[in-house]
């Protein structure tokens, strides 16, 4: 059943991301809706589908983006396995494990971006796109990380009722 819910939501949130959010930016950074829902997807406890909402959401993004393919599902991959491993083995405050992984993986997602713009053709001093970039678009991302957390929050918990114990 979340597969069914996670297609079109995901599909909705690229087309959001990639019209009304890049323009809501801070210096050159834009926040990354689709890595936050992805993110806060993987941190809820009963949730299962982390990796194929991990998977699709790369695929949407890369076909949207002008990266080379894949890149966006290697950094959405990555945010993912980081958020499962906190998930499971370090953090019982699933809101601390957000602000830490939207930290980590806008720096993984936003490295690897950079790393693959030479493929390209594009070729920028690492300073900048780190201080104008990178460091903007973090910014962006753990302002949004609440409101998303507290939205795939409530998602999980309808499509994954807690048991009843009779």
């Amino acid at each position: 059943m979340a597969i069914f819910i996670g297609v079109p939501l995901l599909g909705i949130l690229v087309i959001l991301q990639s019209t009304l959010i890049s323009r809501l930016t801070l210096l050159h950074g834009a926040a990354d809706l689709v890595m936050l829902v992805v993110i806060a997807w993987a941190l809820q406890k009963r949730v299962t589908t982390a990796w194929h909402w991990s998977i699709i959401a790369g695929l949407m993004v890369g076909f949207a983006s002008a990266l080379p393919f894949g890149v966006t599902l290697f950094g959405y991959g990555l945010s993912t396995g980081l958020a499962l491993l906190l998930r499971q083995r370090v953090w019982q405050v699933p809101v601390s494990a957000m602000f830490v992984i939207t930290f980590l993986g806008t720096f993984i997602c936003q490295g690897i971006s950079y790393l693959a713009l030479p493929l390209v053709g594009y070729s920028l001093p690492p300073g900048e796109v780190f201080s104008l970039v990178m460091v903007p678009s973090m910014v962006l991302n753990l302002l949004f990380a609440i409101p998303v957390f507290a939205f795939i929050g409530d998602l999980a918990r309808m499509l994954h009722p807690a048991e009843l114990l009779v």
